[in-house]
């Protein structure tokens, strides 16, 4: 099995990183800066950043912050949210991000992802896909998971990946803020159909629900948000768990 990352995952509002469920009943957690560096002392091997309210905002991401917390890290820093065209993800670049996060516009105007792949690398763009179960069926929301498309996740994931990104951020809305563990059967629907990794996200609340996701999910990330600003756990006891299942991680 692969070396699995674990990601930190930091959504902001008003320049302060919150938490809530689904974006709802939000929590002041901090700075971002702060927790990224944090987050990087206790061995993330990643750090998202999203602006949360950027695309219901129809703004651009807020790049004040995204250079503030780039400049205070060593390991790669994906961000995103409101990134409408190329310029915008070449403007989140030059304020330091490895990665940019694209969903909503990517839904809207499909042609960004090749766009971005072409300009920066495939392994730049990452699409987000915030997933919803609704009969039996997972379908695509955008705009902060206010608006669901109608689009079937997995056919959606296929396209994307032939339109050129290079990692997909699958998100589970139903899982989002629950604490009740990844949704595994969502991943691994994903996984099966796509060559690129997926990042799981949404759900997790303990470390054991980590090895799940990467053992029946599939995944080949996960996304830790809440139970790191509430500080019930740590990525270190996250990744303790995992080598005491037999799951490859980076060191701390």
């Amino acid at each position: 099995m692969p070396c699995k990352r674990i990601i930190a995952c930091l959504d902001v509002r008003d320049g302060r990183t919150v938490k809530g469920r689904c974006f709802q009943n939000l929590e002041d957690m901090g700075d971002p800066a702060e927790q990224a560096v944090r987050y990087q002392c206790q061995g993330a091997d990643e750090i998202v950043i999203l602006d949360i309210a950027a695309s219901l905002d129809s703004r651009s991401t807020m790049l004040d912050w995204v250079e503030k917390t780039a400049e205070m890290l060593s390991i790669p820093l994906t961000a995103g949210g409101g990134i409408r065209t190329l310029q915008d993800a070449t403007s989140l670049l030059a304020a330091g991000a490895d990665k940019v996060t694209v969903n909503t516009s990517a839904v809207e105007n499909p042609g960004l992802i090749t766009a971005i792949a072409d300009r920066y690398g495939r392994q730049c763009c990452v699409l987000a896909v915030d997933a919803v179960k609704k009969k039996n069926r997972w379908s695509v929301l955008v705009k902060g998971g206010t608006e669901d498309t109608g689009i079937g996740v997995l056919n959606w994931a296929e396209r994307v990946c032939h339109l050129g990104c290079g990692e997909i951020l699958l998100t589970s809305w139903n899982r989002d803020g629950t604490s009740g563990g990844f949704d595994t059967d969502l991943t691994r629907a994903v996984s099966s159909v796509v060559e690129v990794p997926v990042v799981a996200s949404g759900g997790a609340g303990c470390p054991g629900h980590f090895t799940s996701v990467f053992m029946d999910g599939l995944a080949d990330a996960a996304l830790a948000a809440g139970i790191l600003h509430r500080k019930l756990y740590t990525i270190g006891d996250i990744k303790q768990k995992l080598l005491e299942d037999g799951i490859e991680v980076r060191p701390c």
